[in-house]
Parts: structure tokens; C-alpha cells; sequence
């Protein structure tokens, strides 16, 4: 920066700091009237019964997949357990037959996990994606009903309890579950 550039900056982030200053300033005097909500988001989706229904449901989907690979776990164990107990009085062709298929079958059940993780995330991101009109709603819905001029979500540095709405849309969304048809 040149030197005669300085004198220019300076008022420039002189008139910076003045304006953002003025700025919040007024931002405070607006909000000694506005009426604020908080809400978690992280616990209002973990405890909203219309998410705990999605992931027992999701659970009994993928229920069979999780046993199947069970079921190979449990048989590349008995494979192991067969190689360390008899790898010794194995003839080499066999031991090497059986290393194969444990190596094989390790693979194979590692790509059966990566394949089941995705295909769950996947239905998760779906099954959020359609329960999220609904919390969005019961959240607007209730700032609506309780004159709240803004609702923030997590992560705050801090929030009061008094402005916590996250118990009262919990209550909500629990109402709405009642009386959803099944």
C-alpha cells in the first residue's frame, strides 16, 4: 500500500467502523421490542415422534440386510478360527484355498456394509427430507401463534430458557402424531 494510499484507508475504515457501530445500535433498540424464540434443532429432530416412527421403520427395512451380514461375519469368524486351528496340518494348496476365501469373503462383507451404510443414508436423507415440512411448520406455526418476531436455531453462544420454544414445538409436533392418520 503506498503512502499516500494510508490517510484514505483510515477514514475509509474509520467510516467502516462508524456505520457497522451506528448499525448495531439501532439493531439493539429494534430488538428491546422484538419478541425472540430459540429452538434446537438438533433435539426437537432427535425427540419429534414423526422422526422416531421414520427410524423404526427404517430400522425394520433394513432389519434382514442387517442379518444377512451377520450371518457372514459369523461365518468368516468360524473360517478364522478353522485357519488358526488347523493352518498347521493344512496341506499348502488348502491353506492357501482357505486364506483366499476368508480374504474374499472379508471384501465381500465390507462391500455388502459400504453398499447398506449409503443405501440407509440414502433413505434417511429421503425420509428427513419429507418430514421436514412439518417441523418447519410446527416451528412457524407456534412463533406465529406466540407473536414471536424471529426464532433462531442452533448453534447459539447462548439462550435463555425463557426463550426456549423447543419443548413447546415438541408438544406440538407430539399433538400432530396423535392425530395423524396411522
Amino acid at each position: 500500500m503506498a503512502a499516500r494510499d494510508v490517510p484514505m484507508f483510515r477514514s475509509f475504515t474509520g467510516l467502516l467502523l462508524a456505520g457497522t457501530v451506528a448499525l448495531v445500535c439501532a439493531a439493539g433498540a429494534a430488538a428491546q421490542s422484538a419478541r425472540i424464540g430459540y429452538v434446537d434443532m438438533k433435539r426437537l429432530i432427535d425427540n419429534a415422534p414423526q422422526v422416531i416412527e421414520t427410524r423404526r421403520k427404517l430400522n425394520e427395512e433394513f432389519k434382514l440386510s442387517d442379518a444377512a451380514v451377520a450371518s457372514e461375519n459369523a461365518r468368516l469368524t468360524e473360517l478364522e478360527t478353522r485357519e488358526r486351528r488347523d493352518a498347521l496340518i493344512l496341506p499348502k494348496p488348502a491353506a492357501e484355498a482357505l486364506r483366499r476365501e476368508i480374504e474374499a469373503l472379508r471384501k465381500s462383507i465390507e462391500r455388502t456394509r459400504n453398499r447398506l451404510a449409503q443405501a440407509l443414508k440414502t433413505r434417511q436423507d429421503e425420509e428427513f427430507n419429507r418430514q421436514w415440512p412439518r417441523i418447519e411448520a410446527a416451528v412457524i406455526a407456534h412463533a406465529r401463534e406466540n407473536q414471536l418476531d424471529l426464532v433462531v436455531q442452533a448453534p447459539v453462544f447462548y439462550a435463555s430458557a425463557q426463550i426456549d420454544i423447543t419443548d413447546a414445538v415438541l408438544a406440538r409436533l407430539k399433538r400432530e402424531a396423535a392425530t395423524a392418520p396411522q
